[in-house]
């Protein structure tokens, strides 16, 4: 965002993050969220803010599937921006989101690589780190994530991720495919399908 401030980008941990709720159990793995979001962002061929994998555990004739939609998660402990040497990356304290600004970004990539999530990507046509920013533009108007509103089966949740534990207690933060959660604490809760927890999955091509 073009219009943070250095205030705000001088915050390296977030008290009061704001994050998504997913529940896998409903995904069926259609990826309109994952299209909505490249829809919104006017994304070019091969950048996704939002993605959308499938996964395979078990074998034949015991074989399970699962889906994962992943976007940003605002962590309390962002890896990407405690290494932005520019500053670039940055928390905005009024939002609780995890922003970037495009105007400030030197292409340096240090992001990407701290990202246990694999979120912040680079754009090979403008030189710089791009990532989700959680719709800010639209929150701001009172409407909901592209990702979120597009969901046919409603499996996405935004908000204060303090409000989305206490509505969904049994979500977890992290399901065997993704990294620990203690790294950045990320603002993701998650309502598992079972053969998500398990420790041997496969990331398919559907």
């Amino acid at each position: 965002m073009a219009d943070s401030t250095a205030a705000k980008k001088g915050v390296l941990v977030n008290e009061n993050p704001m994050g998504f709720y997913f529940d896998q159990q409903a995904c069926i793995g259609c990826r309109t969220c994952q299209i909505a979001c490249k829809d919104k962002n006017n994304l070019d061929v091969g950048m996704l803010f939002r993605e959308v994998k499938s996964y395979e555990t078990g074998v034949f004739p015991n074989a399970r599937t699962f889906h994962l939609s992943m976007t940003c998660n605002n962590c309390a402990n962002p890896a990407c921006v405690a290494v932005c040497p520019v500053g670039a990356m940055y928390i905005d304290e009024e939002d609780g989101t995890t922003q970037h600004d495009d105007e400030m970004c030197i292409g340096c990539q240090m992001c990407i690589n701290a990202c246990p999530y694999g979120v912040p990507k680079f754009d090979d046509g403008l030189s710089i780190s791009r990532k989700c920013d959680s719709c800010i533009i639209l929150r701001a108007k009172g409407e909901q994530p592209a990702c979120v509103s597009s969901c046919i089966m409603r499996a996405l949740e935004f908000g204060p991720i303090d409000r989305i534990t206490a509505a969904h207690p049994d979500a977890v933060d992290r399901i065997a495919v993704l990294p620990e959660s203690s790294q950045t604490m990320p603002s993701l809760r998650i309502a598992p399908r079972k053969a998500a927890l398990e420790t041997e999955c496969r990331q398919i091509t559907l």
